[in-house]
């Protein structure tokens, strides 16, 4: 049970990270990027709307799975490659099927990237804060019996 708890708290933490994360960077694509350059405007998303709260849904979600997996990836290791490998699965899992799915609509590449670079970014974060919640004793990390 003890180990459930930990696990909970794990994709509570990525939950909220990934959150956090697509809230700024909905805010740049919309008020920003899509703003000044037309480049951009397949990143706009209109708040409150219903495209917007299921994206943040499955953003949610994803962070979520991210926390409680990540925790388990990492165990009480101190291998970096561990931890990238965790993060850049899936951070190009998710944006790499945003670029199929956008590749149909958009006739420039450069949205797309902005899509595959935010996405392992945001995994980035939930990663960090992920460690730091270890190393603080907030979560513990899995052990191997």
């Amino acid at each position: 049970m003890a180990e459930r708890i930990e696990s909970l708290k794990a994709a509570i933490i990525g939950g909220l990270c990934l959150m956090i994360a697509f809230l700024i960077t909905t805010l740049v694509n919309s008020l920003v990027l899509a703003k000044y350059d037309e480049v951009f405007s397949s990143l706009r998303i209109d708040t409150l709307s219903l495209h917007s709260f299921v994206s943040a849904g499955i953003a949610v979600f994803c962070g979520l799975l991210f926390g409680v997996t990540y925790r388990y990836i990492i165990r009480s290791d101190k291998n970096f490659q561990l931890k990238a490998g965790g993060v850049l699965a899936f951070g190009l899992v998710r944006g790499l099927a945003q670029v199929d799915v956008m590749l149909c609509c958009s006739s420039s590449v450069l949205p797309l990237v902005v899509l595959a670079v935010e996405s392992i970014l945001w995994f980035g974060l939930a990663a960090y804060a992920l460690d730091t919640a270890i190393q603080f004793g907030w979560i513990k990390p899995f052990k191997i019996e």
